[in-house]
This record gives C-alpha cells, structure tokens and sequence, in this order.
C-alpha cells in the first residue's frame, strides 16, 4: 500500500510515522511518501492532509498545481484524512471565528462546514478523551482548533466534544472515504489512521 502525507506545510513528520505504526499494527506493508507535486500522488491508496496553517496550505497547493489533481482524485474515492488544518481544507465551507469568510484556497469536497480558530488562539489548546464511532475513545489535543459546526448530504458526525464557552461540537466527521477531524490524533495515537488504512482496504 502507498500511502501519501500532503508535506506542503504542517506537522508532516508525526502522520509519518503514526501511519507507520498504525501499518505494523494491522501487520500490512505501507510505502509512507511526501507529496510536494502532482505527479508524487501517481498511485496512491489514500491520503493525509496534516494540520498546519490551512491558508499556507491551500495557497502552495494552488502554487504546486496540486490543487485540482487532488479534487479529482477524492472526487474519484481516494480515502483522505484531514486533521485540523486539513479538515479546513477538505471542507465545502470555512469561516474564520473573527474575520468571518475567508476566501482560502480549498478543495471544498466535503460536506462541512468549519470555522477557524473556534476554541480560541495557542493558549486555549487543550486534551481532552473523544469517543469516534467506529474507532474508540482517544486521548484528542485541539490546538488552535477547528470547529465543525455543520454536516450535511452524505458526511455524518462521528464524535463530538464539549466546551464550556462553545457548547457541544463536533470533532470527528466522515462522508464515504473522507474523514475530517478537529484535533491532531497523530500526536497520541494510531487509531485514526488504521481506520484510514482499513478505509483503503475496503474493510468500512
């Protein structure tokens, strides 16, 4: 299996090597690649967009010509995850919690809609145990987190949180071969991408 890390911008390194262990953990073989151009998404089984800054990743994705080969290819049934900054990416509407819409450069090809920064600026960060459907609890690190605040046609929440100045809010959302979360689960653990590595094997 090959398996891609969009290595635009963002915490590129930990997906690394979360995938890496999630493949040993499932006992399958995983090529982990770096994807900086179009042609290095040629044979790809699914796809992780890291957290980050989403401007900076869509702008460099338009920039490196990726912007419409990775549409058409998760249009297509490419299994993509999106942490933090590439739920962002990968949502159909994104508004910032101060400035209101943004304009940012996305792929716009799932069914959410988030808001930038919900939870608050770096020193709002927080852990907290989320419970995803169909994958268990996980210790979830928000950090500048998203929030989803909506879903529709296909996509479905999976988990959600509570805050006390923003009520409960979804972390977790799926739509067919899409997953888009909230927090970065490849700082604690593998679960979110043997889910996505099961999710290129047909097994959900």
């Amino acid at each position: 299996m090959k398996v891609g890390v969009l290595a635009l911008q963002g915490d590129v390194e930990e997906h690394e090597y979360a995938i890496r262990r999630a493949a040993d953990e499932l006992k399958i073989n995983v090529d982990v690649v770096r994807v900086k151009k179009a042609e290095h998404l040629n044979g790809l089984n699914a796809l992780v967009i890291p957290g980050g800054e989403s401007t900076t990743i869509g702008s460099l994705a338009r920039r490196n010509g990726l912007l419409d080969r990775l549409r058409g290819l998760t249009i297509n049934g490419l299994p993509m995850l999106g942490t933090c900054a590439g739920a962002i990416f990968m949502a159909r509407e994104v508004r910032d919690s101060v400035v209101g819409e943004t304009g940012q450069p996305i792929l716009g090809v799932m069914d959410i809609a988030v808001v930038r920064n919900a939870f608050g600026r770096q020193g709002d960060s927080f852990e907290t145990d989320v419970t995803i459907e169909g994958v268990g609890t996980v210790r979830a690190v928000f950090i500048r987190a998203p929030a989803i605040v909506r879903v529709w046609g296909n996509a479905r929440a999976l988990a959600s949180v509570r805050h006390p100045r923003l009520g409960s809010v979804i972390a977790a959302a799926q739509e067919d071969h899409m997953l888009a979360t909230a927090f970065h689960p490849e700082l604690t653990t593998t679960a979110v991408h043997k889910y996505l590595l099961e999710l290129a094997l047909g097994k959900h």
